[in-house]
């Protein structure tokens, strides 16, 4: 019998691991080259307006869009059938379960936001090349823009982080509760060194 829940919930656990780790990564690399001023930042995001623009588009619709539609689109089916009460409990991984539900609730509004003003606005309608002088008057004109930005950014590295550990879980890959406590453990400060870069490069374009 062909159980579509079963696959879907593992396709979606591979999506957000992947593909959501993928672009997260990449944002923050290149996003960090902001620490080495205007020419660093610059000439990192030159590099990939070499790649030609139909295999661009084409890698940023099927290879990031859709696949995160569908992540997203799943998410909140799954995040509509959870039962979160951490404050009951009072559990770490409860608290961990409920802000993995919360994170993808704002993360769904902001990368509508931020995809759309940025991507599909800025530099597709109006042609506007995204460049450290750009972004750092975005942020420096409106620091509320800016702390919007941290927290967007903050609440996918926690989403993606803690979702290492249910990727685990998922897959028998952490079977026992102790590598369970591991992998949680280690997750957690991979989620906070990405957030100290992210504050690092984003406070870079208010003292540079």
């Amino acid at each position: 019998m062909f159980h579509t829940t079963f696959y879907l919930r593992r396709l979606h656990s591979l999506v957000g691991l992947f593909i959501l780790g993928m672009v997260i990564f990449e944002h923050i690399f290149t996003n960090s080259m902001a620490l080495g001023g205007a020419a660093a930042l610059n000439g990192s995001l030159a590099m990939m307006e070499l790649i030609p623009k139909p295999i661009f588009l084409m890698l940023e619709i099927c290879g990031i869009a859709i696949p995160l539609l569908f992540h997203a689109i799943y998410g909140i089916y799954i995040a509509l059938q959870a039962n979160n009460n951490p404050g009951r409990l009072g559990y770490i991984r409860n608290w961990q379960f409920a802000l993995q539900r919360w994170t993808a609730w704002f993360l769904v509004v902001f990368l509508i936001w931020h995809v759309f003003y940025l991507r599909i606005f800025t530099k597709g309608i109006t042609g506007t090349p995204i460049s450290y002088e750009l972004l750092q008057s975005y942020f420096t004109g409106s620091p509320i823009v800016a702390i919007i930005y941290i927290l967007g950014m903050f609440a996918a590295i926690f989403h993606f982080c803690n979702g290492i550990t249910t990727f685990c879980m998922t897959w028998g890959i952490a079977k026992g509760p102790r590598i369970q406590n591991v992998i949680g453990v280690l997750s957690m400060l991979l989620c906070a060194l990405l957030c100290v870069i992210t504050l690092a490069f984003m406070g870079s374009y208010f003292v540079m």
